[in-house]
C-alpha cells in the first residue's frame, strides 16, 4: 500500500510537472512590428501606433507587447555607436503607455538581416548599446524586458552563447533588476535550444520561433530562396489539394521539402517539434518564450492557416509556454487579406479566435466625407496618414530641430528628380465637402536658396473603372510665392487652386478632368521640375484648415447669405465669405464681445449679385492684433442680418 501512494504521487508530479515549472510573468500578446524597424530614427514614423493602440490589443486579451527595433541603427554609427537621444524620446512614451496599461514590453534587438550570417563581431555593437539602455531604463518598472538579439544564425550556438554572456554581464553591471531575454542561434531555433549553456543568471526568458512546417507558413515568401512562387499548399496535408512544384523552384530544397510534406505537414509532426522546446523547459526549469510564430497571408489557404493557429497556440498553452504572434498587423498579421488594417473594421475574426483573443465588434466601412480641419504633420505625421515620401540620394527629416512650433520639423534636401516628401491617407480621404467649403491647404515652409522650385499634389485612388489611373491635382512653389531667405513663411493653398496635371501610370496621361476629390490617396511633395541638389527646405504645422462644417453652413435655407469665417479660430487674420442672391447695398462690420463696432469691412451702396470674400487682417487694418476671445461679424443686406461668431486665439 506504501509503495502505490509513493506511486500515485510521483505520477501526480509528472502529470503537473508543467504547473511546478517556472514561468513567465505574462502569458500571450503580438509583435508590433514595422514601427521601430526603420533605417534610422528619423525614419520612424512614431504617430503610426498612439496609447490608443496599446488600449486596442490589451482588449484583445493580449498582456505583452514585442516590439522589434532595428537598435544598432538607431545610433551614430562606428565606432562609439551612441544611441541618438530622439530614440530615447520616442520610447520613454512608448513605456509610458505599456506601464500605466500594465502591459509586458520586451524590448527586442531586431538589428539582422535574415540573409547575412551573423558576424562575431557583433560582440562589440551590442557591448556599446545594451549597457546605453541599461542605464537609460534600470529605474523603470518591471513591465520592461531587454532582448539581446533576435534570430543570430550562421554563427554556432556555443560561440553565439559566449557572446551572449558578455551581454548580460555588461547589463548586469548598471542594471540588476529587468529580465533579459536570451536565445539560441539557427533563427532562435527550438533545435538550438539544448545546446545553450547553464547561465548563472536566474533572471532570464529564455525564447525560441516556431515557423513548422515551413513550406505551409512561408510560401509565397519574396526573401527565401524558390518560395515567391508557392501557393495553396494545405495544412494538414492533402494529397488531393497539394500544389505541384513550381518551375522558379524545381531541382532545389524546396522540391525535396514539398516531397517530404507528407510527413511534415501533420499534426502530430508540428507537436512533436514544439515538443523539443518543451523538454527543454521542463529538463532545465527556466521559462522558456515563443517569441514568434505565424503563417504569411498572401499565398495560403485561409481556412489552413486558421487551423494552423489554432493548432499550435493550444499546443503551447497545453505545455505552459507563453508567446507572442508574429505579427499584429503586416504579411502574418491580424487583419483581412488586402484591408487597410482598421482595428474597427477589418480585423480577421477567425484568426481571432484560433488565438483565443477577444473579438471586438466589427463594422462595414464607408468612405465619410471629412467635414473638420485636420493635421497632416505637427511634430508628428498625423492620425492614419503614414509616411510615403522617397528621399533618393537625398535626405528626408521628419524631426529636425529647426521647428516653428512645437518640437520638430520637416527638412528636406538633395533628392533626385521626381523624390520628396509624402503621406498615404489611410484610408482615402473625401475632401469634397472641405473643396466646396473652401478649405486649405496650410503650412509654414522656410528654404535658403532664391530659385527654388517644387510641386505639391493630391493623388486620387486608382479605380477598378477602365481608363481610370491615379489622377494628380497640383500647385507650384517657387519664388513667386514663397521668398526663400531662411525665415519661415506662412501659405495658404486654397484647395480649389490646386490644378489638374494629369497621371503617372506606367506610362504617362494627360489630364481630362477626372481627379476625384471623394476618393484622395495621398499628398506628395515634389521634386518635379529638377533633382533638390544643395537646396534645403523645412515644413512645419501642415494641416487642412477651414471652418468645422455643421448642418447650418451646409443647410443654405437656415443661413441668407450662407456666411462662412476660416480658419476659425484663428490668430493672423481670416477670410470671410458670403453669397448675395441679387445686387444690393452691403455692409460688413465686426464687433467685440459687448457689441461695440471695431472697424468696417464692407460698407458698399451696391454689391453684384454672386459669391464675395474679404480678408480680416486686424494689423492690416491699423489695429493691434486683437486679444483671446469671441468677436462677432454682422452681415447686412436687403433687410436680412447673418451673424458669424469669430473666435481669436493667439
Amino acid at each position: 500500500m506504501k509503495n502505490q501512494l509513493i506511486l500515485l504521487i510521483l505520477l501526480f508530479l509528472s502529470l503537473n510537472s508543467f504547473c511546478l515549472s517556472a514561468q513567465t510573468p505574462f502569458s500571450k500578446g503580438v509583435n508590433l512590428t514595422n514601427w521601430f524597424q526603420s533605417g534610422n530614427v528619423r525614419q520612424i514614423q512614431f504617430a503610426k501606433y498612439t496609447k490608443q493602440d496599446f488600449i486596442r490589443i490589451k482588449g484583445l486579451g493580449c498582456d505583452v507587447i514585442r516590439l522589434p527595433i532595428n537598435l544598432h541603427f538607431m545610433t551614430n554609427g562606428a565606432p562609439d555607436y551612441v544611441i541618438d537621444p530622439l530614440f530615447f524620446d520616442f520610447m520613454d512614451q512608448v513605456v509610458d503607455w505599456a506601464e500605466e496599461l500594465q502591459i509586458h514590453l520586451l524590448l527586442d534587438n531586431h538589428t539582422f538581416d535574415p540573409n547575412e550570417n551573423t558576424d562575431p563581431s557583433v560582440e562589440a555593437i551590442l557591448l556599446k548599446v545594451w549597457p546605453q539602455m541599461a542605464e537609460h531604463f534600470k529605474s523603470r518598472s518591471n513591465y520592461v524586458y531587454y532582448e539581446v538579439l533576435n534570430e543570430p544564425h550562421g554563427i554556432t550556438t556555443a560561440v553565439w552563447c559566449q557572446i551572449q554572456q558578455k551581454v548580460i554581464n555588461a547589463i548586469r553591471l548598471i542594471d540588476t533588476k529587468h529580465t533579459i531575454v536570451v536565445g539560441p542561434s539557427g533563427f532562435n531555433s527550438y533545435t538550438e535550444l539544448k545546446n545553450m549553456p547553464v547561465y548563472a543568471d536566474n533572471n532570464l526568458i529564455y525564447t525560441f520561433h516556431f515557423y513548422d512546417p515551413f513550406m505551409f507558413t512561408h510560401q509565397g515568401a519574396t526573401w527565401t530562396s524558390y518560395m515567391q512562387d508557392l501557393a495553396n499548399i494545405p495544412f494538414p496535408y492533402n494529397a488531393a489539394t497539394m500544389p505541384a512544384t513550381p518551375a522558379s523552384a524545381k531541382g532545389t530544397w524546396v522540391e525535396s521539402s514539398l516531397a517530404g510534406y507528407k510527413t511534415d505537414g501533420t499534426v502530430a509532426k508540428v507537436k512533436q517539434l514544439i515538443d523539443i522546446a518543451v523538454s527543454f523547459k521542463t529538463s532545465r526549469n527556466v521559462k522558456l518564450f515563443c517569441g514568434e510564430f505565424g503563417v504569411y497571408i498572401p499565398n495560403s489557404p485561409h481556412t489552413d492557416r486558421v487551423y494552423w493557429y489554432d493548432v499550435v497556440r493550444k499546443y503551447l498553452e497545453e505545455k505552459a509556454i507563453t508567446w507572442t504572434i508574429w505579427d499584429y498587423q503586416g504579411g502574418f498579421g491580424l487583419f483581412e487579406k488586402g484591408s487597410s488594417e482598421l482595428f474597427d473594421y477589418d480585423l480577421d475574426t477567425e484568426i481571432l479566435k484560433s488565438l483565443n483573443f477577444t473579438i471586438p465588434e466589427q463594422k462595414e466601412f464607408t468612405i465619410v466625407a471629412d467635414t473638420k480641419p485636420f493635421d497632416i504633420y505637427t511634430d508628428y505625421i498625423g492620425q492614419s496618414i503614414f509616411e510615403s515620401g522617397i528621399a533618393g540620394k537625398g535626405i528626408i527629416d521628419y524631426y529636425s530641430s529647426a521647428f516653428q512650433n512645437g518640437k520638430y520639423s520637416i527638412y528636406w534636401t538633395g533628392s533626385d528628380q521626381y523624390a520628396g516628401p509624402g503621406f498615404d491617407f489611410k484610408p482615402d480621404k473625401d475632401l469634397s465637402k472641405l473643396l466646396a467649403n473652401n478649405y486649405e491647404l496650410d503650412f509654414w515652409v522656410k528654404g535658403d536658396s532664391p530659385n527654388t522650385k517644387f510641386e505639391i499634389r493630391f493623388v486620387d485612388s486608382k479605380s477598378s473603372v477602365a481608363g481610370d489611373h491615379p489622377w494628380r491635382i497640383s500647385y507650384t512653389i517657387d519664388q513667386t510665392k514663397v521668398t526663400w531667405n531662411g525665415t519661415w513663411q506662412h501659405i495658404k493653398i486654397p484647395l480649389k487652386s490646386f490644378k489638374e496635371t494629369g497621371s503617372w501610370d506606367n506610362a504617362w496621361y494627360s489630364p481630362v478632368g477626372k481627379f476625384d476629390w471623394k476618393e484622395v490617396n495621398r499628398l506628395e511633395i515634389i521634386s518635379e521640375f529638377n533633382a533638390l541638389g544643395t537646396q534645403k527646405i523645412w515644413f512645419d504645422d501642415m494641416k487642412i484648415n477651414g471652418t468645422p462644417l455643421t448642418s447650418i453652413h451646409e443647410k443654405a435655407a437656415s443661413s441668407p447669405f450662407q456666411a462662412k469665417a476660416f480658419p476659425n479660430p484663428f490668430s493672423d487674420g481670416l477670410t470671410i465669405e458670403y453669397h448675395l442672391p441679387v445686387s444690393a447695398r452691403v455692409n460688413v462690420d465686426i464687433y467685440d464681445s459687448k457689441g461695440q463696432k471695431l472697424c468696417i469691412l464692407v460698407d458698399q451702396q451696391e454689391q453684384i449679385a454672386g459669391n464675395h470674400q474679404i480678408r480680416w487682417t486686424p494689423s492690416e487694418k491699423g489695429f493691434s492684433k486683437p486679444a483671446e476671445g469671441i468677436y462677432i461679424c454682422k452681415i447686412t443686406s436687403s433687410g436680412k442680418t447673418d451673424v458669424l461668431k469669430l473666435i481669436v486665439q493667439n
